[in-house]
């Protein structure tokens, strides 16, 4: 699959008016982001990419600051030349340590995640990512049956076994996504995780003490009613990839039609993890 790469640069130094950008973008189909100097890149698959769904979702920002990007087609071929060149190890606290098979081991750490990230989308470097990561340490995955949505390079799916699930099912709409998270699995000597392609379909009428679902505000709304068909009672989800506001409150709204009890919530800068418990 390629994508387009599309370089922003927005000259400030107030970080919530380029987190505006991604947010917007976010809600019309890009799935990646990676920040640089100056910047950020946003990437997206080329089928689809709508100009003028773009324009639309920029034009608001236009005179509120200022800001500039340039669109590159970027071949399948070269998106793990990209994504090599600039992925970092990462940590979570002190527990946990998320790096590329060409980095160095850290034993030290009680969890150690091992991701080849390619095209997909989940390394622990974004914000929604890291939250996630962080809430479910604090959380009881021991002997749980687990559904990670939008599972990208299946680290969350990856994390929960390390962490006790029994049980997982991880879901990405993305056959790179898919295909990412299999290979990442065997990486880890993950054994128990069943990856499936496709969205809300794809989901086994099954039962799940606990849901992750870091995607974006729209397609967890849209989602969020067939989750909890498959969440047993008292069961937990773990929602990430939206804004303190207004989406936290509109996220939260959206979960009590559906008997869903807001828990706790992460923030990091603007983005958000939240729990709720049904």
């Amino acid at each position: 699959m390629n994508y387009y790469e599309l370089l922003f640069t927005t000259l400030t130094t107030k970080d919530y008016q380029q987190d505006l950008l991604i947010a917007a973008l976010g809600e019309i189909g890009f799935d990646t982001f990676e920040e640089v100097d100056l910047g950020f890149k946003a990437y997206i698959p080329v089928d689809d990419f709508d100009q003028q769904q773009v324009d639309d979702a920029l034009y608001p920002y236009q005179e509120m600051f200022t800001f500039s990007y340039e669109v590159n087609l970027i071949p399948q071929k070269n998106w793990n030349e990209v994504w090599e060149s600039n992925f970092e190890p990462t940590k979570i606290g002190d527990q946990v340590f998320v790096r590329a098979t060409f980095h160095e081991a850290k034993p030290e750490f009680p969890y150690e995640i091992v991701i080849d990230p390619k095209m997909a989308f989940g390394t622990g470097h974004h914000q929604t990512t890291a939250m996630m990561m962080a809430l479910m340490l604090e959380n009881d995955f021991e002997g749980k049956k687990v559904l990670d949505m939008g599972c990208g390079t299946g680290i969350l799916a990856i994390l929960a076994s390390k962490l006790g699930a029994v049980d997982l099912t991880a879901i990405d709409y993305d056959p790179v996504c898919y295909e990412s998270t299999i290979e990442n699995a065997a990486l880890n000597n993950i054994n128990n995780i069943t990856a499936l392609c496709g969205s809300k379909e794809a989901i086994p009428n099954d039962k799940y003490d606990i849901i992750l679902a870091n995607i974006n505000r729209n397609i967890l709304l849209d989602q969020m009613e067939r989750y909890v068909q498959v969440l047993k009672p008292g069961g937990e989800i773990y929602f990430s990839g939206f804004y303190d506001s207004p989406d936290l409150e509109i996220i939260t709204d959206e979960a009590r039609k559906y008997n869903l009890k807001y828990i706790t919530h992460k923030k990091d800068k603007e983005w958000v993890a939240a729990k709720f418990v049904l």
